[in-house]
């Protein structure tokens, strides 16, 4: 006898909701495909009765437009991807990639264009995402903090894909780009630094892999001239807090007079200073503190933080015209790069 069969033991296969088409908008609209058509592409030559019968019957028959299939065939897929080389947890604590981000994603929404976030953190992503770049899945790419030798600028020049630098490596291949002047910005804000007085003057350098840490320590050294000490420079791989947390613990154990710190960037510039506090070291009567971005870091700091201002949405949003640039002309954008401009905020800390 076979074993009794309950309800409980049977599953219903689940079935998917059938998607609604032009056809179900056309047939409740009471109008033709074409017309629907029209509609949907924003055509001229439809009556307004029409139109507004159309748009009642979408929301009716909740149609919802095949964006992929459209894309398919227009062999384009209405994505531009951001690639960011950075770890996860700078990622998420760096305000200057959250305005790029905002910036990029801003330029891309008025121009129908959807922004795909891309992280790298190590080889394998490296792969991972050349891989995706080279399925069609984008229509461009925007690399921040690219690193020297970067496979993904690589697979991007071999791909012919329209993509535009934030920030310009030395050795890659040549794609357009958006930057400021890290290197005159740096020399800039230390030669300030040093006219208040100081002359035992240290920098926790970051990010000494791309051309924005390389040419911020450039800046300072040329603001420094003779009084440049080379011991006085803390190498730290990461524009982070716990950079400078680990680079002023450093600079001080080797140079306790030390009365003045360029911190390569304004999340540095805090770590230092909470470790300046912890030794009893007052900023900036003992020690003047500057940064760089102009981030929210620099107005959460006690005391608030003297820095150079970059545009760091607005270089988001140039890139990203710039890559759509590329896509309408079918080549180059007509620009090999544009600088932007930035400028030394002075607060208190120094």
């Amino acid at each position: 006898m076979s074993p009794a069969v309950t309800l409980a033991s049977v599953t219903a296969p689940r079935t998917r909701p059938k998607r609604a088409t032009i056809f179900d908008v056309a047939a409740e609209a009471g109008v033709s495909r074409g017309t629907v058509s029209r509609v949907l592409n924003g055509e001229p030559y439809v009556s307004e009765a029409a139109r507004a019968a159309i748009e009642q019957a979408i929301q009716k028959v909740g149609y919802v437009r095949n964006t992929a299939a459209r894309n398919l065939a227009r062999q384009s897929s209405g994505a531009i991807a951001l690639i960011v080389h950075e770890p996860n947890s700078v990622f998420v604590d760096d305000p200057n990639i959250g305005n790029i981000l905002l910036g990029t994603n801003g330029a891309l929404s008025a121009a129908d264009y959807q922004l795909v976030t891309l992280v790298i953190e190590t080889d394998r992503d490296s792969e991972r995402v050349s891989g995706y770049l080279g399925g069609g899945f984008v229509d461009g790419a925007i690399i921040v903090s690219a690193r020297e030798g970067d496979p993904i600028s690589q697979a991007i020049a071999n791909l012919h894909l329209p993509a535009v630098m934030i920030g310009r490596p030395d050795n890659q291949p040549r794609l357009p780009w958006v930057g400021i002047d890290n290197r005159g910005a740096a020399r800039q804000i230390t030669e300030r630094l040093a006219a208040t007085g100081r002359d035992r003057i240290g920098m926790i350098a970051a990010g000494l892999d791309r051309d924005s840490g390389r040419d911020r320590l450039a800046g300072f050294q040329e603001a420094l001239g003779d009084a440049f000490v080379p011991a006085l420079v803390s190498r730290q791989p990461f524009y982070t807090f716990d950079a400078g947390v680990a680079g002023m613990a450093e600079l001080l154990d080797l140079e306790p007079a030390l009365d003045g710190l360029f911190a390569a960037s304004d999340a540095v510039a805090v770590g230092a200073i909470e470790v300046l506090r912890a030794r009893g070291r007052r900023v900036p009567e003992d020690v003047g503190v500057v940064g760089f971005d102009d981030s929210a870091w620099a107005l959460r700091s006690l005391p608030a933080l003297s820095t150079v201002r970059q545009p760091a949405a607005l270089l988001g949003a140039r890139a990203a015209t710039l890559v759509l640039e590329q896509i309408t002309t079918g080549g180059a954008s007509g620009s090999e790069g544009v600088m932007l401009d930035t400028e030394v905020v002075w607060r208190d800390s120094a």
